[in-house]
C-alpha cells in the first residue's frame, strides 16, 4: 500500500488550483466572444424592431418557436446539452422581445 505525502497532496492541490486558474481565464475569454456576438444580435434586432408591423409581429411566438427548435438541433449536432442551450435562448429570447417591443412603440 503506498501511502501518499502531504508534500503530495500540496504539489497535487496547487495542480488543480493553476487548472481551475487557466479554466477561469478561458471562460472569461469565451464570455467576451458571447458579449460581442450578443452585441451583434441587439443590433440586428434593432433593425427587425423598426420593421414589424404590430406588437403581435415582435412577439412572434412562431418564429420563437423556429429558433428554439434550430438551436436545439444545432446544439444537438455539436453535442452540446440542448436543454442548458434552451434555456438560455428562452431568457436571451425574452430580454431582446422587450427591447424589440420598446423599439417598436417608440417608432409607432
Amino acid at each position: 500500500m503506498v501511502m501518499s505525502t502531504h508534500h503530495e497532496d500540496d504539489k497535487a492541490a496547487q495542480a488543480d488550483r493553476e487548472q481551475l486558474a487557466a479554466v477561469r481565464v478561458a471562460v472569461d475569454e469565451v464570455d467576451e466572444q458571447i458579449v460581442a456576438l450578443i452585441g451583434r444580435r441587439e443590433r440586428l434586432i434593432r433593425i427587425a424592431g423598426t420593421l414589424k408591423a404590430d406588437s403581435a409581429e415582435v412577439r412572434a411566438p412562431g418564429r420563437v418557436e423556429r429558433v428554439i427548435e434550430h438551436v436545439r438541433a444545432t446544439a444537438g449536432q455539436k453535442d452540446i446539452d440542448a436543454d442548458i442551450v434552451e434555456q438560455t435562448y428562452k431568457a436571451m429570447i425574452e430580454a431582446f422581445i422587450r427591447l424589440e417591443l420598446e423599439i417598436y412603440k417608440a417608432g409607432s
